[in-house]
């Protein structure tokens, strides 16, 4: 992580606690992110719970009961800056991401980044997200 990315992972760190003690959501805290950061949803979700790349591997790992083949850093990092650069995520990834950072699959992705995927699958997306999640893998930090 260079210097600069590690100072704005500490700033969104302090910033998700600050606001999580007064009682803002995860969701929330992504949009307050935004303001200040133009990057992607999974990047911002990321940021928001406050985990480094290695922390939402490793929480990856747990959930799927895999050591080092289910998810690796630079992969995160690809889905991440995509659709830009890097790779899209599957829907089952998005759907393993969303319980680590406590939100709903659909709210990883922009409009534009849902448009693209299959309909049988943004329909999935969708359908998750209505329903939403009473599991939660992690609290945040």
């Amino acid at each position: 992580m260079t210097n600069t990315g590690y100072q704005t992972l500490l700033d969104c760190r302090r910033r998700g606690r600050y606001l999580r003690q007064h009682g803002f959501t995860i969701d929330q805290i992504a949009i307050i992110l935004a303001l200040d950061h133009p990057a992607t949803p999974l990047w911002l979700y990321r940021h928001a719970v406050g985990l480094t790349a290695a922390q939402t591997v490793e929480a990856f790992h747990r959930l799927t009961e895999t050591t080092g083949t289910g998810l690796r850093e630079s992969r995160l990092y690809d889905y991440e800056n995509w659709p830009t650069a890097g790779r899209r995520p599957s829907v089952h990834t998005l759907h393993l991401l969303a319980r680590i950072y406590g939100t709903q699959p659909a709210q990883l992705l922009t409009p534009a980044m849902l448009a693209t995927y299959a309909p049988h699958d943004q329909y999935v997306l969708h359908r998750e997200t209505s329903q939403g999640f009473n599991e939660r893998s992690h609290s945040p930090a």
